[in-house]
């Protein structure tokens, strides 16, 4: 069995994130970047699969500037074996992305592409629905617990009244939640072997994609900052001000 797992270069989740001058998007100059966590389960989890006999080859794809070949490079030195850069300086849309995985993936034929649910930066949670849509095979969203039996598929996903099963052929389209796994990290020596793994640059017209702007964006702003709290002396002090100054009750 094939693993694809698509993965984002996203700004560290560590890093205080701030409006470039212009206010047109997140200043990413001079930024520690790093592989979105979710992509990170999902590679976990291809790699899991793989050291448990039920995956054969686990392929890491990402489309972004040349420098994200350093989030694929993360990812091998995880386990994945090889990778694929779709080379693009665009800022794209998830419809757009996911047109050029519907393309990777009808080169590639893999039996379950496992997908974070969402990327940090863009908060979307739109690129795997809209994969299985363009694909038309069957989707399991927010995955807690995955199973492959042969050539069937068992999740469970949480959901607010409890925990849901699905059970779905392959292939098929899974995004990771949060307590899927947890990741590893990288050993030293699995970073070096990393550098030696095959890395093949492809841009979206070889793939016979042409890339659409789907939205504009007006103008980037950062929240507003948080005011500064009270302390109260008393229960009655705080019934006070939340009745008469936050009118909240």
């Amino acid at each position: 069995m094939k693993v694809m797992v698509p993965v984002k270069r996203v700004v560290d989740a560590n890093v205080n994130i701030r409006v470039n001058a212009e206010h047109t998007a997140v200043d990413t100059a001079n930024v520690k970047m790093a592989l979105n966590p979710f992509c990170e389960i999902a590679v976990e989890e291809a790699v899991r699969l793989k050291e448990a006999g039920k995956a054969d080859e686990v392929l890491v794809v990402s489309i972004g500037p040349k420098v994200a070949q350093e989030q694929l490079r993360t990812a091998m030195a995880l386990g994945a074996d090889r990778a694929i850069l779709v080379e693009t300086d665009e800022v794209l849309s998830p419809l757009s992305v996911a047109k050029v995985l519907q393309a990777v993936q009808l080169r590639e034929q893999a039996d379950l592409i496992l997908l974070g649910k969402q990327s940090i930066d863009g908060d979307n949670n739109q690129t795997g629905q809209m994969l299985a849509a363009l694909l038309d095979v069957p989707q399991a969203t927010f995955a807690s617990e995955l199973h492959v039996d042969g050539g069937q598929l068992t999740v469970n996903r949480e959901i607010d009244g409890g925990v849901q099963t699905l059970t779905l052929p392959l292939p098929a389209i899974v995004t990771a939640d949060l307590r899927l796994n947890e990741p590893r990290y990288a050993s030293l020596p699995n970073i070096m072997k990393a550098k030696r793994k095959p890395l093949d640059t492809v841009t979206a017209a070889e793939l016979g994609v042409t890339l659409k702007q789907h939205q504009q964006i007006l103008s980037v702003t950062p929240p507003a900052e948080r005011k500064a709290g009270v302390m109260v002396s008393s229960v009655e002090e705080l019934v006070d001000k939340l009745k008469h100054e936050a009118k909240v009750i």
